[in-house]
């Protein structure tokens, strides 16, 4: 039973990972290409036009990955993890088949539109295609944190004698308190990544004196997006999401921040150190006291439970990859918002373009925000195991008992292999089209 829940657990966490690499970058970059848009119908300037048209397209392929990677967690669901669709299908279906109906295919619909659509539709219904695919992209995002809300925190819901789960309040799937906390979160994390995405790009043409024009406005657009989404990520969005596992979820506020033994006065913030779960206690500390209170409660003796506090039956599984997903996460974040501070004072001193260092680094800075968006998912994901519903339904009991750790490993492999050459051949066709950048055309 052990091998059968770690490879089910092994097989969705590899799919889910590699999948999200591509709609965090969809849907922070639907936000920007409408900007270009907007900034075309508004200044009739061509370069905006064709940044849009250049940007979609990296959109299209970023949204085929998407779509082609998805499909296999969809099938999981009854492969792998049969007991929890049995038992939560009457929940989580709402809102999963609500996504694929709706958001999926107007994301889908307006994107063709967009791509071929334009001289048929002149320039005003062209931005509209760009608004729609931008609306599915996030309503997309909206509908399946709704979901991954509910097992977070289940609300609206009753229980039947055999176990099920029926919904006695569909309102309460879209006012759960969880809901937009999560979700302003994650997308601000994903604009951070287009923003980096776009600007690396533009820095790669200002360094290479290669579409120097695209090159300024990629870099500029890149910064003042990212400036502004990386400080939202933190405060209010990050702060917000912070509390509410604070006040929902504390034996998981108390492992994700490092705090064994509850302290008095106050609890101290950490900044650095390696969790020893067997002797409960960090080695090799570097913490600022009371702050962690101060930022939880707004008061410098505030108390928060330590892990002592609870029973070790309800501890997160994995307290070491909690700990660190949530510090990376946080120290990415920190590094972010230095760094295009830094260039959003050499934009506004005209001085950017020329300042080579901090092209190089945005440039190089490109997968990094892909690396914090994944902790940041790992620490939602490992910060409610044992539990597939929080406090309802334990993972142990919600997979397959017919499916075998050899089947499920088989598929993992094959999945792994997959992938791999799906990635080579996403990146040589998004190489292929960022090095011939992007078309100047005049305006219909």
């Amino acid at each position: 039973m052990e091998d059968m829940l770690f490879y089910d657990r092994m097989q969705f966490a590899f799919t889910i990972t590699f999948h999200y690499l591509f709609p965090q970058l969809t849907m922070g970059l639907s936000l920007m290409i409408v900007y270009f848009k907007w900034r075309f119908l508004r200044t009739k300037i061509d370069k905006y036009n064709d940044a849009a048209k250049f940007w979609m397209k990296i959109f299209a392929l970023n949204f085929a990955m998407g779509v082609v990677t998805g499909i296999p967690m969809e099938f999981q669901f009854g492969t792998n993890w049969a007991k929890f669709s049995e038992l939560t299908g009457g929940i989580i279906g709402q809102t999963l088949a609500m996504e694929g109906m709706f958001s999926f295919f107007l994301e889908s619909s307006f994107l063709g539109l967009f791509l071929f659509g334009e001289k048929l539709m002149g320039q005003k219904l062209h931005f509209l295609t760009g608004f729609l695919v931008f609306l599915g992209s996030w309503a997309s995002g909206y509908l399946i944190i709704a979901t991954h809300s509910w097992m977070q925190y289940p609300v609206g819901y009753e229980i039947l004698e055999n176990g099920k789960f029926v919904l006695t309040n569909f309102g309460a799937l879209f006012s759960n308190p969880w809901l937009m906390p999560a979700f302003l979160h994650n997308q601000m994390g994903s604009v951070i990544t287009s923003s980096f995405v776009v600007a690396s790009i533009g820095a790669f043409y200002l360094l290479n004196n290669k579409h120097s024009e695209f090159g300024k406005l990629f870099v500029k657009t890149g910064v003042i997006f990212g400036l502004i989404s990386s400080i939202l990520v933190a405060f209010p969005t990050g702060d917000w999401a912070a509390k509410n596992v604070a006040k929902h979820q504390p034996v998981t506020f108390a492992a994700m921040e490092g705090i064994f033994e509850t302290e008095d006065g106050g609890a101290e913030i950490i900044l650095i150190g390696q969790p020893d779960v067997e002797n409960k206690k960090l080695d090799n500390k570097i913490a600022v006291p009371n702050v962690l209170s101060f930022l939880t409660y707004q008061r410098w003796d505030a108390e928060i439970k330590g892990l002592n506090e609870f029973d070790e039956s309800v501890y997160p599984t994995n307290i070491p990859g909690l700990y660190y997903s949530y510090h990376i996460m946080v120290g990415l974040g920190t590094i972010f918002i230095g760094l295009l501070l830094i260039a959003g004072i050499q934009l506004y001193r005209k001085k950017l373009y020329t300042t080579k260092w901090v092209l190089w680094t945005l440039m190089f800075m490109l997968p990094f925000p892909y690396i914090a968006n994944t902790a940041g998912w790992y620490t939602a994901e490992l910060g409610r195991q044992p539990w597939l519903v929080y406090n309802l339904l334990r993972t142990a009991d919600g997979i397959s008992p017919t499916v075998s750790s050899g089947n499920t490993l088989f598929t993992l492999l094959g999945f792994i292999g997959l992938y791999a050459l799906l990635g080579l051949l996403f990146i040589m066709l998004a190489v292929k089209i960022i090095h011939k950048g992007p078309e100047t055309t005049k305006h219909i």
